[in-house]
């Protein structure tokens, strides 16, 4: 009998080391999910028409989940959606749009989606972009990649309650290192604005909603866990210097540091949201299809998450502050 990872327990936080992942760095996604039947379950994956959005949604499809990707560019969706339907046997997958910068938009979304949610994957994000704001004065980076998610992730909590056992995965980096919350100044209106930091800063967000979804949400059985990719070359480094980028994969080569495929670094948000290991499992940071080691100084190379990312204390603040953000944007 093939596995179903989406049996109803308590949830629990777990700690360092209380899982044995058959899994490396060097998994794929495909890999990951073989022996997985996803037959009846629903999952929407953000940003899945590039990166390694494309290859997690593949993943589920080919799992047998009823696939949605939840993208900006709808013509780039459709073509994604054909080639995994082409690539998986036939598999339906929907495109629907949506902008995470654009609270009405997500509001759009929630409001149209019906039925359970078994899975919905936090894939999207934005890298080092030049000093953006959006229209109500929020910074790009952080409004895309948090508040954005964080929206769809409440807005779509009945969906995810109704689905008995359901999962939230929130695609992170290694660059959360950069940066904790700097609730005194979430939008580089007093400082120098920073690429780097606004982008760290989003990142850490991205790990504290689990951890603070998981809190609030366990009683509904939704588990929630943050995911680092890898080190990978994708379209989400467009906003970088050439000659920086340059520099960066001739360091990380001279280094021995190879770069995961799409294939390897969709691997872990497949693992985080199909593996039977992580039944009723949340609050975690998972890299390589395992939990990261708790580093406490700057993050060495890709690996490792900052005590502050974890803290439930610091997810509280954040959740609060979210959702004030968010009650502004619609009034």
């Amino acid at each position: 009998m093939r596995n179903s990872p989406h049996t109803t327990t308590t949830v629990r936080t777990l700690t360092m080391n209380t899982f044995d992942s058959p899994f490396t760095a060097a998994s794929t996604a495909l890999e990951v999910v073989e022996g997985i039947d996803l037959t009846g379950r629903t999952a929407v994956v953000t940003g899945a028409a590039s990166g390694i959005g494309i290859e997690t949604a593949r993943a589920l499809a080919h799992a047998g989940a009823d696939v949605t990707i939840a993208v900006r560019d709808l013509d780039a969706g459709r073509r994604v959606a054909d080639d995994i339907a082409r690539s998986s046997g036939g598999a339906v997958v929907q495109v629907r749009p949506l902008d995470l910068a654009d609270i009405a938009a997500v509001d759009r979304f929630t409001t149209e989606w019906t039925g359970p949610l078994h899975l919905l994957v936090n894939n999207a994000g934005i890298m080092m972009t030049p000093e953006l704001h959006t229209p109500l004065g929020w910074e790009l980076q952080f409004a895309t990649n948090h508040l954005g998610h964080a929206a769809l992730a409440i807005g779509l909590h009945g969906a995810l309650a109704e689905a008995d056992g359901a999962r939230i995965i929130s695609v992170s980096s290694s660059g959360h290192g950069m940066s904790d919350i700097v609730y005194e100044d979430l939008f580089f209106r007093q400082r120098p604005y920073d690429a780097g930091h606004a982008y760290g800063q989003s990142k850490t967000a991205n790990v504290l909603l689990a951890v603070g979804a998981t809190r609030r949400w366990e009683a509904d059985g939704i588990t929630a866990n943050a995911v680092m990719p890898g080190g990978i070359w994708t379209n989400l480094q467009r906003h970088w210097d050439p000659e920086v980028l340059a520099a960066t994969k001739a360091r990380a080569a001279a280094a021995g540091m190879s770069a995961k495929t799409p294939q390897q670094g969709a691997a872990t948000s497949v693992f985080a949201a199909t593996s039977p290991l992580l039944d009723g499992v949340g609050g975690l940071y998972l890299e390589d299809c395992r939990e990261a080691e708790v580093v406490p100084a700057i993050i060495d190379g890709v690996s490792g998450v900052r005590p502050y990312a974890l803290d439930p204390q610091n997810a509280d603040r954040l959740w609060e502050v979210t959702v004030d953000l968010l009650g502004e944007a619609r009034r």
